[in-house]
């Protein structure tokens, strides 16, 4: 699931929505937990933000029988895997959440393993709360404080060493992982009340640790590298990760409404 990640070149990152619709079982699984805090009659309009290729948008579809869903991700791959996905049952829309704009307010709003691609909080919240009508609910879930530490270190000992220092050295990386204080503080100053955010820590040991890493977590790294660089980079990072591969995630959940 994607939003506005910004590549080396310019513009928002885009995925190989296939490789993700097949190593992505993790995030789904993640994502129905997040649409299960979401209550809901079966007659509601409801956006998924960031809709990556639709999976948790088609159970969002079977819970409302009555209603509307609006799915958006701003990569055109993950659009396009979106629309085969769900076979025209919802209106998709490539679009950036920090830019999100729609014709009217919608009764909700979910959205997972996506805000961390996000830089700017202040303004994807600003644009969430104007998407949602008076009284409108928000249910999220993406990376939070201590997220994917043990790539984060792995990468770290990687990206000021030859020959990817010229392209990575030096690189923070291209996530946000907010504190449940930031996360709640910035839903708050953007209009949002009855705000609830809380970590969960979850581990993951992928069936296919390279495919992974490369489609799921160091896309934007690899973007920065020359092509003959990207697999090398990738084999790297997993041998600093030891055997057996282990992700440690912390997902930051949240729950807001407009009031």
């Amino acid at each position: 699931m994607s939003a506005s990640g910004e590549t080396a070149a310019s513009g928002p990152r885009d995925w190989d929505a296939e490789l993700y619709h097949r190593v992505s079982d993790f995030q789904f699984g993640l994502g129905l937990e997040v649409l299960d805090r979401l209550a809901l009659r079966g007659d509601e309009t409801v956006l998924d933000a960031g809709c990556g290729t639709g999976r948790v948008t088609q159970t969002l579809v079977e819970r409302l029988p009555g209603g509307h869903v609006i799915a958006v991700d701003a990569s055109e791959d993950m659009v396009r895997k979106a629309r085969e996905t769900l076979r025209g049952s919802v209106e998709v829309r490539r679009m950036d959440l920090a830019e999100l704009e729609l014709d009217r307010p919608v009764d909700a709003i979910l959205s997972t393993a996506v805000f961390h691609w996000i830089p700017d909080h202040d303004r994807l919240f600003a644009h969430l709360h104007a998407a949602l009508r008076p009284g409108g609910t928000l249910a999220a879930q993406c990376g939070g404080e201590g997220n994917v530490a043990s790539v984060t270190q792995a990468v770290g000992g990687v990206r000021d060493t030859d020959p990817f220092a010229p392209y990575l050295g030096g690189w923070e990386g291209p996530w946000r992982f907010p504190s449940t204080d930031d996360a709640a503080g910035r839903l708050r100053g953007a209009g949002f009340h009855e705000v609830r955010c809380w970590l969960e820590p979850r581990t993951l040991v992928p069936e296919e640790p390279a495919a992974y890493l490369r489609t799921v977590t160091l896309g934007l790294h690899l973007a920065r590298l020359p092509e003959e660089l990207r697999d090398p980079f990738v084999e790297a990072v997993l041998e600093r990760m030891g055997e057996p591969v282990a992700i440690d995630y912390v997902r930051l959940n949240i729950e807001a409404r407009r009031p």
